[in-house]
């Protein structure tokens, strides 16, 4: 019988769980115990509309490898952003909500997976995204330099969909609101080189460490689109408030716990040693898998908690808050909704 491999600070990581146990027992549905408010029905036309312009768009910039054949319908992104903006102003904002979505997807699988066979390097992973944010961020050089650097970005799929994708979103947003997601993209950035040092490492972090990365390599960028998708601005005068930030990072952080939990059979199936929030409570906490995901089940409740807490008096100060302050509860709501309902992609460990 092999051993789980040995941790840095020496403890072991578990080894994933009875998958085929498991998967046979659960189907995807809501976690059980797992906090949440319904989101608002996808118009399941709207969705259809969204994912016919999504693959177009796509297809044409020639952003999928052969391998991901079959994998655009099986994402249902079309549905992914109706579900968390349903207060959108137009099918327009909608599918450049749509197209940050599939780009950020695009980017992470072909520069940050390695296991899933698709050119990723750790080694080369800081280049690459240096390259990629400056597809949000441009070049400024000399004529000659910018004109081999608009070259350059037209040379690789995941650069050429971050480059299109912001030339869309800025025509229907301000340029605070362009400038406020490339900076958030430049945090998920961060992250993706976090995660990518401690797996090269093999370091093995404690529950806090693996937290304040993941509010880095989270959905933040997702959600601050929030009100140039619903066809408003908050200004930066206001979202720049302490409160407003800390109820954003409690959104942004309770979705991607969401996520930990509901593709947590997936990415042990494919990589044992892959970190997620059980992954890191169990072997921080000398426990089994079972326990350590009811653990997570309950920090994301009280991270969730704090968010609904906090958002009602920041809510209460202006009708401008309140709008936002909906926008990032619908988007929370709309998240959970789609994982819960992804049985294409997602089953449930058989822990209840």
């Amino acid at each position: 019988m092999s051993t789980p491999p040995k941790t840095d600070s020496g403890f072991s990581m578990p080894g994933p769980p009875n998958l085929v146990r498991d998967l046979r027992a659960r189907r995807v549905g809501v976690v059980p115990g797992l906090k949440h408010r319904p989101a608002v029905p996808a118009d399941p036309e709207k969705a259809e509309e969204i994912d016919r312009r999504l693959e177009a768009w796509a297809r044409d910039l020639d952003l999928f490898p052969p391998q991901w054949t079959g994998d655009f319908a099986q994402f249902q992104c079309g549905r992914a952003v109706a579900l968390q903006h349903p207060g959108a102003a137009d099918l327009e904002r909608l599918t450049a909500a749509g197209k940050f979505l599939l780009a950020e997807n695009v980017v992470d699988s072909c520069y940050c997976e390695e296991d899933e066979g698709r050119g990723a390097s750790r080694s080369e992973l800081g280049g690459r995204l240096i390259l990629a944010q400056s597809a949000l961020d441009p070049f400024h050089g000399t004529p000659a330099l910018e004109a081999e650097w608009h070259e350059g970005m037209q040379a690789d799929g995941p650069l050429r969909s971050y480059y299109w994708a912001i030339k869309d979103y800025a025509a229907v947003a301000t340029s605070s609101q362009v400038d406020r997601f490339v900076h958030d993209m430049a945090r998920l950035h961060l992250g993706y080189l976090a995660e990518a040092s401690w797996a090269g490492t093999r370091h093995k972090p404690r529950v806090w460490e693996y937290l304040v990365m993941r509010q880095f390599n989270n959905f933040r960028p997702c959600l601050s689109i929030v009100d140039a998708v619903d066809g408003y601005e908050l200004p930066e005068a206001l979202y720049a408030r302490p409160e407003v930030q800390r109820v954003t990072a409690l959104a942004c952080n309770a979705t991607t716990i969401v996520n930990d939990l509901y593709s947590f059979t997936k990415e042990l199936a494919s990589d044992p040693t892959h970190l997620n929030l059980p992954q890191v409570v169990a072997a921080n906490d000398q426990q089994g898998l079972k326990a350590a995901y009811l653990k997570s089940v309950e920090i994301h409740n009280e991270v969730y908690e704090a968010f609904e807490a906090e958002s009602a008096p920041l809510a209460a100060l202006s009708p401008l808050l309140e709008k936002y302050v909906r926008g990032l509860a619908d988007w929370v709501s709309g998240n959970h909704e789609w994982h819960a309902t992804n049985t294409d992609r997602y089953q449930l460990p058989n822990y209840w």
